[in-house]
């Protein structure tokens, strides 16, 4: 499934953008969901759990509630109905995983970015990921909430052994996983010729940064899309892969 849009606005800055969500090669069903609504400046990546049950009813679950957010009359009323959104999101899906006899999680990263007005805000829970390549520097914006950037973190494994750590499929955070759920937010102001990918892990497991680096300094947001799903399935694509580029103009 793939999705273009651009957005034209009055205000400091306009935008385009393209997604594409695969199934890959090795799953039966896609539990990555995706949200592309340049016109309220909103771009969601949301990846069911990838063993647990239903994981494709959680993803869908947040991008149907959050298709009924519209962009408020201020950013800070913006982002609460975001969170209050995806904090209902998280208890409908305890409650159904409550409710289900073997009573297993049912849950969803999620990874949010609003383009409003000068800024860039962005959301997450879990380990979908968000991007920035500005003036030709790549950085993550978002940090993993997981098993393996815990050890990262605390010194106990390097960055190299964290991507083949046995652990790597271990989430900390998502929706749907515990009762006291929140997100993690920043903003930061938007620059002229900025490019953003949001994308599952389904992609990061199988490109490091420095080929992100290379596919986002040229091209449009179609043709990096493609080559991002095209090279993850070349590789074997062992789980559902999502991606999101966005322009800022």
């Amino acid at each position: 499934m793939a999705n273009s849009n651009e957005q034209n606005t009055k205000k400091s800055f306009s935008w385009r953008s393209y997604g594409i969500t695969d199934v890959g090669k090795a799953r039966r069903h896609n539990e990555d969901s995706m949200l592309d609504r340049p016109e309220t400046g909103m771009w969601v990546v949301a990846d069911g759990m990838g063993g647990h049950a239903a994981g494709d009813v959680a993803s869908q679950m947040i991008v149907n509630s959050l298709k009924k957010v519209h962009e408020g009359i201020s950013l800070d009323r913006y982002i609460d109905d975001i969170e209050d959104k995806l904090i209902s999101v998280n208890k409908k899906l305890i409650d159904k995983a409550n409710e289900s006899v073997k009573r297993t999680t049912i849950g969803s990263t999620v990874v949010v970015m609003l383009a409003y007005d000068k800024y860039c805000v962005y959301l997450w829970a879990g380990d979908s990921r968000l991007y920035r390549l500005r003036d030709g520097d790549l950085r993550q914006m978002t940090t993993d909430h997981s098993q393996v950037e815990q050890y990262v973190e605390q010194g106990l494994i390097s960055r190299e052994e964290a991507a083949v750590h046995p652990h790597g499929n271990m989430i900390t955070r998502a929706v749907g996983a515990t009762p006291n759920f929140f997100l993690d937010m920043d903003i930061q102001e938007l620059k002229k010729g900025d490019r953003y990918l949001l994308c599952s892990d389904g992609l990061t497991k199988h490109t490091e940064d420095f080929e992100f680096q290379e596919m986002l300094a040229k091209g449009t947001p179609e043709e990096i899309c493609k080559e991002m799903i095209d090279l993850t399935l070349e590789r074997g694509a062992g789980d559902n892969v999502t991606a999101i580029v966005i322009d800022i103009d």
